[in-house]
């Protein structure tokens, strides 16, 4: 491939990876949170950006709790042990919620909706919701991580094509656990669980983390290069 062949790839995938809202959200976030860190709770330009780039999040998020509400009414994979089963259910549940009453919080913040005190409870009980997925995200992280172990250790003596797919499928949800343990962090520090050990600038850097580790999770794969 030559040169500029190179280059239109790479800009192609840099184009299908900002086309996904997603990812937009999650670079929003990496702002949001970064400002969080540098401010450390002071007034000044870097809060200002925290809570501006917040409040636009909330606008990318719109609908989004339908994603989850989908999945907490999908059956489960064949296969899948009871327990996994409803810690996977109630992440859904939960996320949905948050997602859900975000979008009351956005209307409120925004200043459609007026009751400032009923947003700033609504804005704790989605705070408290997310929180919980996150718990349950990790456990199910937890569980589905043992349930490749195993699997893996039958397959160990060949490492084939099945072997490698397990052990990448293993290194994503080890990926996803490392986030969501953060993201229960970074709850707590936004709901002022212990405001003396995580700091503004505390939940600043974890949801900094975070966020770089959504960004990395919604990197699209790039394409193979044709021999000739």
């Amino acid at each position: 491939m030559s040169t500029l062949d190179v280059a239109r790839a790479e800009l192609a995938l840099a184009v299908m990876y900002l086309n996904k809202a997603e990812a937009r959200d999650k670079i929003c976030r990496a702002i949001q949170y970064g400002s969080k860190f540098v401010s450390n709770g002071e007034p000044g330009t870097a809060q200002n950006v925290d809570k501006s780039t917040s409040l636009a999040r909330k606008v990318f998020r719109l609908f989004k709790f339908i994603n989850d509400l989908h999945g907490l009414i999908s059956p489960p994979v064949k296969g899948t042990p009871l327990p996994l089963i409803l810690l996977g259910k109630s992440k859904n549940a939960l996320l949905s919620t948050f997602l859900f009453l975000d979008q009351i919080v956005w209307l409120g913040r925004s200043g459609i909706y007026k009751n400032a005190e009923r947003t700033q409870l609504i804005a704790k009980i989605s705070l408290y919701c997310w929180m919980g997925s996150s718990v349950c995200t990790t456990l199910v992280e937890i569980g589905e991580i043992g349930r490749l172990s195993a699997s893996m250790k039958k397959l160990e003596k060949d490492k084939n094509e099945e072997y490698r797919a397990k052990l990448q499928k293993s290194n994503e949800r080890s990926l996803s656990l490392i986030k969501a343990a953060i993201d229960i962090v970074v709850a707590a520090g936004l709901l002022q669980l212990s405001p003396k050990k995580i700091t503004p600038r505390v939940t600043g850097a974890f949801g900094f983390t975070s966020s770089l580790i959504s960004c990395y999770q919604l990197l699209p794969s790039a394409p193979k290069s044709k021999t000739g």
